[in-house]
């Protein structure tokens, strides 16, 4: 499959998102977007695909800059590969290549079968997508989940 191919719409709808997280932790962020993922039944275990994320986050910064961090779990208690969004009303402190907390936060939650190709696929579009400074600024702005995700599937064929 093409990156081109990779319709961003398969892997998010507007029950993934939040833009008005409570949390003001790290893990706090985590357990939300897991309860979105559990919620939809993208995610059958959630106690085990939180272990699973935050195995992740111990092996490198997921936070990408500029307010946004994407924390992943590729994880046997994923039924569907599927992303969360969330963003907070207040910057958490995340490990961030900039330094500087976050309040965007895209949630990767990645079947193990796809670990390979749709996994690397699809964090190579999200990044694409954050090397774009008006894009981040249309994150922090934008107003409903249906425009946030418009937003996220930007430049689809």
């Amino acid at each position: 499959m093409d990156i081109q191919e990779l319709d961003i719409s398969k892997v998010i709808n507007p029950a993934l998102v939040n833009l008005e997280l409570q949390a003001t932790t790290k893990l706090e962020v985590i357990n939300e977007l897991t309860d979105l993922l559990v919620k939809t039944g993208a995610v059958v275990d959630r106690d085990a695909f939180i272990a699973d994320v935050l195995y992740r986050e111990e092996e490198g910064k997921t936070g990408l800059g500029e307010g946004v961090a994407i924390p992943h779990g590729k994880s046997v208690s994923v039924s569907n590969t599927s992303i969360a969004v969330g963003r907070t009303k207040e910057p958490v402190e995340w490990e961030s290549l900039d330094d500087k907390p976050v309040n965007i936060i895209i949630l990767f939650a990645v079947k193990n079968s796809d670990a390979t190709t749709t996994h690397i696929k699809l964090l190579q579009k999200v990044a694409i997508l954050l090397a774009d400074d008006e894009v981040i600024g249309q994150f922090q702005t934008v107003q409903t989940k249906e425009d946030f995700i418009k937003l996220l599937a930007k430049n689809q064929v």
